[in-house]
């Protein structure tokens, strides 16, 4: 391989730095107009009257949208639950009233921003308020007002697992650990707020220009809505600064596309521009689903374990966004990666008043491997076994018989993640099996004499994140590949949807062809992220792209070479690749064949210093073990696992999403803290393992998730090797680590 395995430089990297690249909300049109919203800005009432004479009255305003002027008045992901307007007179009478702060509720277009915000705040709407649900065990008992009245329950989904005899098993075991978790909703605070533009292109079509996940899925949420046939809509992503899940849900893109329609119907042709604040951004997008987690978990005294109970209770908040899919992989790694015979888990998703719960890096993942790896945390103290030996006694190999009464597949390597991270950890492999026998985080100098209250400490956890799309949901990825040139190829241009979410994956479909191609680099010419020449590429998103979008492009041009070969010039050829198939949890018993197609694998280690006095908890040293297969660009593969462990970082100690009675109060990021520099881990090591999976391109498997699912149980085990008290819920803010102590 000439190209795969080489860290070419991003094909954005200059453009972004030197502030060239255009994203959306740089972008300008002539004549363009500004458009703002009205939210509904309370969690759950009925919609009465919605008076917009004054807005519509107002010098510069060009026009007011409201439910009535939706034609199809519904979208959703999975689930199509969600009002684009909510208010009276709408094609859906479940739209006549507002389920959460970001409910939207009019749309307001005029000559400037200033004048739309003036317009929108001239809006005057009747609520008759509603009782507000935010506990998901709450809304999910009898009796309890229902947020859809047109469902028979607030439960969104209910999940079973049911493997061997677990009350059989708890009573052979010599050891239980039982434990209660919650883990936190999480902003996506990514680097660019929703921002886009809409128009009427050359062609007729209705065109967003928006950041997004998945653009087909967008057009048709879009032409949906609008009731219009797909080809007459257009959706292209600019350049995108951050999604981690947050952009796969839609937020502003129909609203844009209704906009600019109904304009263009009454005879206005002007492209309509909208740019959200850091507040309007956080109220207005999902979260990372909030969970508690109650687990029990036997083992025998020589370290096996051997039954495992859990209960999963998801929070989806006011629609269901994807929160099946993600309580289907919440529920297979609240086991963790480890095999374990008898298993009995109930998971579910509840409706509720808070702002929706969806789709953010790790997917389930974060939320299931902290109670499975606590779990495990706390099962080896108690059986003074060393947590590494004891995760090496259970982990899952290509035998094993998994939760789902199936097994993984083949070339499952968590214990090679596991043992690559213990011995780059200080760990060694001594007579009574894995031990730590050195300090992570020795590095830093000693605690100056009379600084008791600085104490230190090591964790570690493992787990493992599916690849693509799960459960049975349709998996495609379609490319085009087309080879100019006389006497050789002179030119290869690449058609493929995928979004370039900062990621690097535009620089991946680039190397990929020219490998295929057998070309070099700079031959290469990409089209990419446009559905008007693009086929359907599936969603930037649960570490797919790079599987999918290596297998289609390289598809693609094995079909235009053999055409390239008869000379047929230029030689197009088109793939749609199309992995194993997955299937969904059979009811009551939870089996499958198969969840998900592949897997990556992963292990950390976290050094900490704890400040017992101001219950301040820094990460001293990160170490992270990645299998990813292949790595097609090792330094885009270190820069996705130092991001992520920075933005689990901030998940584990620092970011707290506080949500009351269904209102935000953290809406601000002076409010609502992310890591800055000083917060970040001092030392991060990346440990890149390359075991080929069977069906990846040249072996790669997906890895943009992976090092966020350990992160937080790894630095609550760490926290109490420094001061011996264990703390069951994250982030791990000052208040509440002294209140563990004892100190508050």
């Amino acid at each position: 391989m000439s190209i795969i395995g080489k860290s070419v430089q991003r094909i954005d990297a200059y453009g972004k730095v030197t502030g060239q690249t255009l994203y959306p909300g740089d972008i300008n049109k002539p004549g363009q107009a500004y458009m703002k919203i009205l939210f509904a800005r309370r969690p759950h009432a009925a919609i009465k009257v919605i008076e917009t004479s004054k807005a519509e009255a107002l010098e510069g305003v060009i026009a007011v949208f409201t439910a009535k002027d939706v034609p199809v008045n519904e979208y959703g992901l999975n689930i199509l639950d969600q009002p684009v307007l909510c208010g009276p007179g709408s094609s859906r009478v479940y739209a006549e009233r507002v389920r959460f702060i970001g409910d939207q509720v009019a749309l307001v277009v005029a000559e400037s921003e200033k004048i739309a915000a003036q317009g929108r705040d001239l809006i005057e709407v009747e609520y008759e308020d509603l009782p507000v649900l935010t506990d998901p065990e709450e809304a999910m008992k009898a009796g309890a007002p229902l947020l859809h009245p047109d469902k028979e329950t607030n439960v969104i989904l209910h999940y079973q697992i049911r493997h061997g005899d677990v009350e059989a098993a708890f009573e052979q075991a010599d050891v239980i650990v039982e434990g209660e978790y919650r883990t936190p909703a999480q902003e996506h605070a990514y680097l660019a707020p929703e921002a886009g533009l809409a128009y009427i292109d050359e062609e007729g079509r209705i065109t967003v220009e928006v950041a997004g996940q998945w653009a087909h899925e967008e057009r048709e949420g879009i032409a949906h809505a609008l009731d219009l046939p797909e080809e007459q809509v257009r959706v292209i992503h600019p350049a995108i600064g951050g999604a981690f899940g947050g952009r796969e849900d839609m937020s502003i893109q129909i609203v844009l596309a209704l906009a600019a329609w109904r304009l263009h119907q009454r005879g206005i042709d002007r492209p309509v521009k909208i740019i959200w604040s850091r507040e309007e951004s956080i109220i207005g997008h999902h979260k990372r689903h909030a969970y508690l987690i109650r687990a029990k978990w036997g083992a025998t005294k020589d370290g096996q374990v051997i039954a495992a109970q859990a209960e999963v209770i998801a929070d989806g908040g006011a629609y269901a966004y994807t929160s099946t899919k993600v309580l289907g992989n919440a529920t297979l790694m609240v086991t963790g990666p480890y095999e374990i015979p008898n298993v009995h888990v109930d998971s579910c998703a509840a409706y509720t008043n808070n702002i929706p719960g969806g789709a953010f890096r790790g997917f389930g993942g974060p939320q299931g491997a902290f109670a499975a790896e606590m779990q495990m945390n706390k099962l080896a103290e108690k059986l003074g076994i060393d947590p590494v030996e004891l995760r090496l006694r259970n982990v899952a190999t290509d035998e094993s018989i998994m939760s789902f009464n199936a097994r993984l597949p083949q070339g499952v390597t968590i214990k090679q993640a596991i043992e690559a991270c213990a011995g780059a950890a200080g760990w060694e492999k001594v007579g009574v099996g894995w031990q730590r026998v050195d300090g992570l985080g020795a590095e830093d100098k000693p605690a100056e004499a009379g600084a008791q209250h600085l104490r230190r400490g090591v964790g570690f956890a493992a787990s493992y994140k599916n690849v693509g799309f799960s459960f049975g949901f349709p998996e495609r990825s379609w490319a085009t590949v087309e080879l100019h040139g006389e006497g050789e190829i002179e030119r290869v241009v690449v058609h493929h949807a995928g979004a370039d979410v900062g990621q690097g994956a535009h620089t991946i479909f680039k190397q990929v062809a020219a490998e295929a191609v057998g070309v070099p680099l700079e031959r290469i010419e990409l089209m990419a992220a446009d559905t008007a020449h693009t086929d359907d590429s599936g969603s930037s998103s649960a570490s797919r792209m790079t599987y999918m979008s290596g297998n289609a492009i390289r598809g693609a041009a094995e079909v235009a070479l053999k055409k390239w070969e008869n000379e047929d010039r230029p030689a197009i050829g088109t793939f749609n690749y199309q992995p194993p198939k997955t299937y969904p949890y059979t009811p009551g018993t939870g089996e499958t064949a198969n969840p998900n197609f592949a897997y990556g694998y992963v292990a950390e280690a976290v050094a900490v210093e704890v400040d017992t006095e101001t219950g301040h908890v820094h990460l001293l040293d990160v170490v992270c073990a990645d299998d990813v297969g292949k790595a097609i660009n090792p330094q885009q593969v270190e820069g996705q696992i130092e991001g992520c462990v920075v933005q689990a970082t901030g998940y584990a100690v620092l970011e707290n999403f506080v949500q009351e009675g269904g209102y935000t109060k953290t809406d601000m990021l002076s409010t609502y803290l992310i890591p800055t520099v000083l917060d970040v881990p001092d030392r991060v090591k990346s440990l890149i393992l390359e075991y080929p999976d069977q069906h990846g391109p040249w072996g790669a498997r997906g890895m943009g998730e992976m090092p966020f699912l350990p992160l937080a149980p790894a630095v609550v085990a760490a926290v109490k090797d420094a001061t011996g008290v264990w703390i069951n819920e994250f982030p791990l803010t000052p208040e509440r680590v002294l209140c563990a102590l004892g100190k508050l």
